[in-house]
């Protein structure tokens, strides 16, 4: 059965220039929702699979092309695996394409919750695929306890992004006045490091106060109801949005627009997908910090391929290698135009063999 999937936020196209497009494939252990690039599993090369949260958030939608380019350009099968915030589900999803595989594949995950890793690279393991998780993992789950088979876990330092973020919503509101707060699930690792930033710049600015923040798990249906909620208690005391991620961001700004305020009050998310750059181009969001979910997608995939495919030892790379923090970018008004000329009007152009070339540092517990 084919599925085709248009990713949209708030009813707008979210445009990488094409559709999604994608098929349902039945797993051994039961049905689980999969996008293959070509039919079927290719004989004795390695099945390589993204893991990944809903392929209605933009920032997901992006990491999935960003897999599909890499699986293209290696000629190898391609399956996206979706959660839809549900951790159960998606440790069942992994476990059914681990045993229609035999193993055989390559995962690079993004868990729902930080306890999800466990299970899932101890999976792995014992079917012989190799594994790489990005964002959420427990602090004392490291992959060289799990050699080969789990080859690196990547992450981005939430804590100074989530400031800058914060810095820059307080430049945009003049230094003072009340903000509100939309915080991701309480116990992933990057919601709780964005929102540590966010603390230490308002330590820093006592004329800023935090009139309310309330966690919204990444949605924006969540965000959007908070927000309206928010508009309606404090009204004209909000002078700033600060937002854990850029769907949140967008869906504050949907409710300023329908209260009028879209572009009055500043807003600013994380992600830097492509519907932030442009609210940003058009004066309704003050910033985002991008990680290139193109290069999450699809570097995670080749870091797990060239190690199933014994380019390299994982167990022989240093732990730098092993759990790293990749490079953000801090987008305001004043680099927004150029990075949308060159991450989003132009498609990314990577050099998949790179596999370390973005490594900004060992992951510090």
């Amino acid at each position: 059965m084919v599925r085709k999937t248009t990713t949209t936020a708030f009813g707008r196209p979210f445009g990488r220039r094409e559709f999604l497009k994608g098929a349902t494939l039945l797993g051994v252990a039961g049905a689980f929702p999969a996008i293959i690039t070509r039919p079927g599993f290719a004989q004795g090369a390695p099945t390589v699979v993204n893991s990944i949260r809903s392929l209605s958030n933009p920032y997901h939608a992006t990491w999935n092309k960003g897999g599909e380019a890499f699986a293209k350009s290696v000629s190898a099968e391609y399956v996206t695996l979706v959660t839809e915030g549900n951790s159960e589900k998606g440790i069942a999803d992994i476990k059914a394409i681990l045993a229609k595989t035999g193993g055989n594949c390559v995962i690079n995950v993004d868990p729902n919750d930080s306890p999800d890793a466990r299970p899932i690279v101890e999976a792995c393991k014992a079917a012989g695929a190799y594994v790489v998780t990005q964002w959420n993992k427990p602090a004392d789950l490291h992959p060289w306890d799990f050699d080969p088979n789990y080859v690196a876990h990547i992450s981005f330092s939430g804590v100074p992004y989530g400031k800058s973020m914060a810095e820059a919503l307080i430049k945009a509101m003049g230094g003072k006045g009340g903000i509100v707060a939309l915080g991701g699930i309480e116990s992933n690792v990057p919601a709780i490091e964005r929102k540590a930033g966010l603390e230490e710049a308002l330590k820093a600015n006592p004329d800023v106060k935090l009139l309310d923040m309330q966690v919204a798990n990444w949605s924006a249906t969540e965000a959007l109801e908070k927000t309206n909620a928010w508009l309606t208690q404090f009204g004209d005391e909000i002078g700033g949005i600060w937002a854990a991620n850029d769907d949140m961001a967008l869906a504050a700004v949907e409710a300023l627009r329908a209260d009028g305020r879209a572009g009055k009050v500043p807003v600013t998310g994380i992600d830097g997908i492509q519907l932030a750059v442009e609210a940003i181009l058009k004066g309704e969001l003050a910033g985002t910090v991008a990680w290139d979910p193109y290069w999450q997608g699809g570097m995670g995939l080749s870091i797990g391929y060239h190690a199933k495919t014994g380019k390299f030892d994982p167990s022989k790379e240093g732990q730098e290698h092993r759990e790293f923090y990749g490079t953000g970018v801090i987008i305001t008004a004043e680099n927004a135009q150029s990075f949308y000329d060159s991450n989003i009007k132009s498609e990314p152009r990577l050099d998949w063999n790179d596999i370390w070339g973005r490594v900004s540092g060992q992951i510090k517990y």
